[in-house]
């Protein structure tokens, strides 16, 4: 459908279809984001608007549109192909299965497993950790009634990919997500990983500070861009494994957190997180390591979390070990030699967690 532009905006009189929205953008919207008006046009949250354009399917003038905060000018002509509508609604699923290693009134964390995906998106419709805490923690459902965060992933303030392991923390009140989302924003937050990385990394320690976008080519995939947001993650060595291949175990801290920040700051220093097809190259994924990997798995765990409780503003703190998996891998390489060892290896220990 279009519209004139000049005339006002009404709402009540839009028409869509049910797989399509098309409209010629008018005066009111004029200087809008363009995932506000799809917000508004479709009747979706702004999250359910980030799956649509993270999968193509939103069109400026017939063009792709990859940044979410694009300004929108009258006149033009705007596309957007809708999610299936029962795609982003959760349901309480106990089958789900994932560790807690804290919870409180206020705030829940999460041991996430590598292969469970966060939430509802695209190509991902049940079975989500949104949907197993649903079943456990019912009240989560209530919290964007009462304006705290999107209906399609009540509780989450922050997530992992897909195939990246460890701890996650859950909003359980408005209060908290407030805190809690503010920390993230602040980068009060701090959120640390173990990521096993192509090829010898030479310093010791290092920051990459580069700004993180959507890839024009690619939609789906993120990509060092001067139009994206600041993005600092900074790095340590651990420990260097010279056989049988050349990998390097680091410690990323986020300074900020963009969507597969990590992944990306370590590519654009050449050195692909073991495992990373998708920003790495085949040299991503070593054929001389154990195997111990699963397709669509990647060397990378959330492995320390510390926040200032919502309650209480009291600094507390979580960490989780290696999981299997990622302590075989490493347990099947040779130490480089070096004169004085830059720090121990993480222990392959599993007996639980601390905070």
């Amino acid at each position: 459908m279009t519209r004139d532009p000049g005339k006002p905006y009404d709402s009540g009189k839009l028409e869509n279809s049910k797989d399509q929205v098309e409209v010629t953008i008018p005066v009111s919207l004029a200087g809008e984001r363009m995932d506000r008006a799809v917000a508004l046009l479709a009747g979706l949250p702004r999250s359910a608007v980030a799956a649509m354009v993270s999968d193509g399917k939103v069109r400026v003038d017939g063009h792709v549109v990859t940044t979410r905060s694009r300004i929108l000018q009258a006149g033009q002509l705007l596309e957007a192909t809708m999610p299936d509508p029962d795609s982003t609604v959760p349901s309480a699923d106990p089958k789900v299965a994932y560790a807690v290693v804290y919870e409180d009134s206020e705030i829940i964390v999460v041991d996430k497993p590598a292969g469970l995906v966060v939430h509802h998106g695209a190509g991902h419709h049940g079975g989500t950790l949104v949907d197993g805490l649903l079943a456990r923690y019912p009240e989560l459902a209530e919290l964007p009634k009462a304006g705290a965060g999107e209906a399609d992933r009540p509780g989450i303030v922050h997530r992992l990919d897909k195939g990246t392991s460890g701890l996650l923390v859950v909003a359980r009140t408005p209060s908290a997500h407030q805190s809690l989302t503010e920390q993230l924003r602040k980068h009060s937050a701090t959120r640390v990983y173990l990521a096993l990385v192509v090829g010898n990394v030479e310093d010791d320690a290092g920051l990459v500070d580069a700004p993180i976008g959507r890839s024009e080519r690619q939609p789906t995939k993120m990509t060092i861009s001067n139009r994206g947001r600041v993005a600092r993650t900074g790095y340590r060595v651990l420990a260097r494994y010279v056989h049988p291949v050349e990998v390097t175990l680091l410690e990323a801290t986020l300074e900020t957190g963009r969507t597969h920040q990590v992944r990306v700051h370590l590519t654009a220093i050449g050195h692909p997180v073991v495992g990373d097809d998708r920003y790495g190259t085949a040299r991503s994924r070593p054929v001389e390591l154990a195997g111990n990997l699963k397709a669509g798995r990647i060397f990378l765990h959330a492995h320390r979390l510390e926040i200032f409780h919502p309650s209480d503003s009291t600094r507390i703190s979580w960490t989780s070990p290696l999981p299997d998996d990622l302590a075989g891998e490493l347990d099947s390489l040779s130490l480089r030699p070096v004169e004085e060892p830059i720090s121990e290896a993480p222990s392959t220990d599993h007996e639980g967690h601390s905070h």
